[in-house]
């Protein structure tokens, strides 16, 4: 699948973010519908849970760079295949771990620490919540200090 495909916004992160809120990400997918569906599905055809994805984001050159570039990654967790990636800057990504990170210190009382919408053309195929947001250096490494990892989760 082309990670040309996709276009990602988010909200609840900078000067958009306002109130304590769960960041969200939206992923707009602009490519063969079945694709995306047939990746976003398990054996039996539904489509996948929050709790049968993992969303990380590698970076392809050392985070030191100016803007490093790198590749926000949803993956099936059962399977290890991947359902979907696009092209995104650490100084788009970091920023947004951050402010999922201040929302539940601030307790806004959700349990999410942020959200994932995968739309098809602008329409909601799903709708994640999520906790854990893994980083990866260029190496392949787990950036521990720059990933969302709730408490208690030992990797």
């Amino acid at each position: 699948m082309r990670r040309d495909y996709f276009e990602l916004t988010v909200e609840g992160v900078g000067d958009d973010a306002g109130e304590p809120t769960t960041p969200r990400v939206r992923i707009d997918f602009h490519g063969p519908e079945g694709l995306l569906r047939d990746r976003l599905s398990n054996a039996d055809g539904d489509l996948l849970s929050a709790d049968e994805i993992d969303v990380a984001f590698r970076l392809r050159e050392p985070l030191e760079v100016g803007t490093a570039e790198g590749v926000v990654g949803v993956t099936n967790r059962f399977t290890g295949d991947f359902v979907l990636e696009l092209n995104e800057t650490a100084d788009d990504v970091l920023p947004f771990i951050r402010a999922a990170r201040e929302s539940v210190d601030a307790g806004d009382g959700d349990d999410a620490r942020y959200r994932v919408d995968i739309d098809l053309d602008g329409d909601r195929l799903v709708s994640y919540d999520k906790e854990t947001f893994l980083v990866y250096d260029h190496e392949g490494n787990l950036l521990r200090s720059e990933s969302l990892i709730p408490s208690g989760v030992e990797l």
